[in-house]
């Protein structure tokens, strides 16, 4: 995993297993990933995963149970929705919109290019599902 400088290791891997849960590859009630696992995957220190998992024990997106390791909650996948959204309109958003202002591109053009993603989008996933 490439990590960005611009904001906390912890936060960027809290962001990656949250995408994990959006996309159902750890589905809620299962198990994911141990502390060292995960660290040794993206080559970091366990202990910054293991802030990760904290922060997001916080969050009530993923639980532990002792001794067995970490689990996505129940309403895991409805919490990092509700994180990520919070955490593009607090972040992204502004920067978006200041690139489209400064670039004169207007929200039809915005719409259109929406559109072809959605579909093409649709399409690999399509594909993907079949594999």
């Amino acid at each position: 995993m490439e990590f960005r400088n611009n904001q906390a290791i912890y936060l960027q891997i809290a962001e990656m297993v949250c995408e994990n849960i959006l996309l159902s590859r750890w589905p809620q009630g299962d198990k994911i990933p141990s502390v060292r696992e995960l660290a040794v995957t993206l080559e970091v220190n366990p202990n910054t995963v293991a802030r990760t998992y904290e922060f997001l024990t916080q969050k009530e997106i993923i639980f532990t149970k002792r001794g067995m390791g970490y689990f996505v909650s129940e309403d895991g996948k409805s919490k990092a929705m509700a994180f990520r959204k919070e955490d593009f309109l607090k972040n992204d958003l502004p920067l978006f919109f200041q690139n489209i202002d400064l670039l004169n591109i207007d929200f039809e053009e915005l719409k259109a290019r929406f559109e072809v993603f959605k579909e093409e989008k649709t399409s690999t996933f399509s594909v993907d599902t079949k594999i």
